[in-house]
């Protein structure tokens, strides 16, 4: 079997497993989850789940629960892609889960209401089954549309995340390796780019605006964030509402443990874990005042080359891990506010 055939052959398998996953009822969720994943495998994922090995862990702390408060849940990509990094074989997913909100999750309380369940997903699979999952769900995301909101307003639009531009993100036939490696190389060159500009004492927002700082980025550009940051269109609102801030408020900057960097046709992706440490000694970001202390983010990027140039970057953050590392917890504040606390 090529490379290439191999890949497509993954992504298949993982677009398959796990919409039979989401779909699946108490008594058959362990044949799915054994159909789909090795028994050792790890699963690590958005806070409060975190971290977890074997498949009895996997069921009981993120499917069970799941499936219990959306007894509906179907499971929707719009981007699916693959290719291999440091001698691994990965898939990664962008899309959502919808269900109706029938019974608490997570302690949010249920609304009885459709609610779609961010996901963004990078799956290692070995021997065609997956070894380990990385998985973040925007549960902030979720609190909102129950209908609480624990932190200052939002400097992009929140809302559900559309698909690409060019609805063309289930890559599911063999992709021009020419053009893979060339979308490969502007997406690390931008992101090196934005790396190199690490001075606290330029960084006001012309100097966020020079050319080397929006090389390969087209002027419709979209940059979709988690919940607690928002939506932005074009260089100035990514500027304006998430790049300076986010620049005031965390220096010393280090990229750190990423275990995927891939490129699949007009698709590249990125993702670490953690992504990125920094020093919290400013107060911008989130609205949270700085506590001094360094912290670590969970991401993933996905982005669109379209045109020559990156045109969408989708771009999910566990921000209820990043908060509690700022004296923040969300769930604290929710309990507080629908009267469930001790």
């Amino acid at each position: 079997m090529t490379d290439q055939a191999r890949h497509l052959a993954n992504k298949r398998f993982v677009r398959d497993a796990l919409a039979r996953i989401a779909e699946a009822t108490p008594a058959t969720l362990a044949a799915a989850l054994a159909a789909a994943y090795h028994p050792n495998a790890h699963w690590r994922g958005s806070h409060p789940m975190n971290e977890m090995t074997g498949l009895d862990a996997i069921a009981a702390k993120v499917w069970a629960p799941l499936l219990h408060a959306f007894p509906d849940l179907e499971r929707r990509e719009s981007i699916l892609i693959g290719g291999e990094y440091e001698g691994n074989d990965l898939v990664a997913c962008v899309g959502h889960y919808c269900g109706t909100f029938r019974k608490d999750w997570l302690t949010i309380p249920a609304t009885g209401r459709t609610i779609y369940l961010r996901s963004c997903e990078v799956h290692r699979i070995v021997d065609g089954k997956i070894a380990q999952s990385t998985v973040l769900i925007d549960v902030l995301d979720v609190i909102r549309q129950a209908g609480f909101w624990p932190l200052a307003p939002s400097m992009g639009t929140e809302g559900r995340w559309p698909g690409p531009f060019t609805a063309d993100g289930v890559v599911l036939t063999a992709q021009d390796p020419a053009l893979s490696a060339a979308n490969f190389a502007q997406m690390r060159q931008m992101q090196m780019q934005l790396g190199d500009h690490g001075d606290v004492a330029t960084m006001g927002r012309d100097a966020f605006l020079t050319p080397s700082q929006v090389w390969g980025w087209h002027p419709k550009m979209m940059w979709y964030g988690p919940s607690g940051v928002g939506t932005t269109r074009g260089i100035e609102g990514f500027v304006d509402y998430h790049r300076l801030p986010f620049r005031i408020a965390l220096h010393n900057i280090k990229g750190s443990q990423h275990y995927i960097r891939l490129a699949d046709g007009p698709y590249t992706a990125t993702g670490g874990w953690p992504s990125v440490s920094a020093d919290h000694l400013g107060g911008s970001f989130l609205g949270i005042g700085p506590t001094g202390r360094r912290v670590s983010m969970r991401v993933m990027d996905f982005y669109l080359h379209h045109e020559g140039l990156i045109r969408e970057n989708w771009v999910p953050i566990d921000i209820i891990h990043l908060l509690l590392q700022m004296d923040v917890d969300v769930f604290a504040r929710m309990q507080s506010l629908f009267r469930r606390g001790a």
